[in-house]
């Protein structure tokens, strides 16, 4: 950290000057403050800057424990920096990339994990292999619905898993007063777990393997299909999900 000039370096909020300090005071109290001003300045609304590609280092010393701080935060916030595989950083910081992956996995194994965390780390381990899409689309896994347009009538849809149900909407079914009703809703069909092929296996083989039932399910319904209930027409979530480039 020292051999840096941090002076010359930016974040959201202009000179990167306060980010050694801020790593300093970790291991503290404040820990949960601190993390929430390194992710507003490293990381603010997914945007990235010099300094953040220059803590990479130091954020791979927490993760590894070689510094103080939260090795899972540190993970996390150093898979939404690295997330752009188009990003030269990715080279300059390779080693650092690799040594995050294998922090990433272990920490998998931990056992123990909230869904929410579970899938922040699935996604940072897709961010260090470079599967830039669905590192950052398997947000919508925690949020449990995905916005998509219908294939057939171009209607948006939002896809829904959560404590509303599960189905298909045409139109807000949060703020559109009551349930919605059945006549804006429409059928969504989860996909059977050996169906399942790439990406899609892959994610629901991890969530399995490490006892992820939650998360096992959301992923049969984002990979699985739905209907609209404007024009019935039926779709593939994930394939519209990808469509749209989200």
């Amino acid at each position: 950290m020292t051999t840096i000039d941090w002076h010359g370096l930016t974040h959201a909020y202009g000179t990167a000057e306060d980010i050694p300090g801020l790593f300093q005071r970790l291991g503290g109290a404040d820990d949960d403050e601190v993390w929430g001003e390194l992710w507003s300045s490293l990381c603010h609304q997914g945007s990235v800057y010099d300094a953040s590609w220059a803590a990479l280092p130091h954020l791979t010393d927490i993760a590894c424990g070689r510094a103080p701080g939260d090795r899972f935060q540190a993970v996390v916030l150093a898979g939404a920096i690295v997330v752009d595989t188009d990003d030269p950083g990715r080279a300059r910081y390779a080693a650092e990339i690799a040594e995050l992956l294998g922090v990433a996995r272990v920490l998998l194994d931990s056992g123990d994990l909230s869904a929410a965390l579970f899938v922040h780390l699935l996604k940072s381990v897709l961010s260090f292999e470079g599967e830039e899409f669905w590192a950052e689309t398997l947000e919508g896994v925690n949020s449990e619905e995905y916005e998509v347009e219908c294939p057939g009538c171009e209607a948006g849809l939002f896809v829904a898993f959560g404590e509303f149900g599960t189905f298909v909407s045409e139109g807000d079914y949060v703020t559109g007063g009551g349930d919605g009703g059945d006549a804006t809703r429409g059928e969504l069909t989860p996909a059977a777990p050996d169906e399942l092929t790439g990406i899609g296996a892959r994610l629901h083989g991890e969530a399995v393997a490490h006892g992820q039932e939650e998360v096992a399910r959301a992923l049969t319904l984002v990979f699985g299909r739905g209907r609209c209930p404007s024009c019935d027409t039926e779709f593939a979530v994930a394939e519209e999900v990808e469509r749209l480039g989200y």
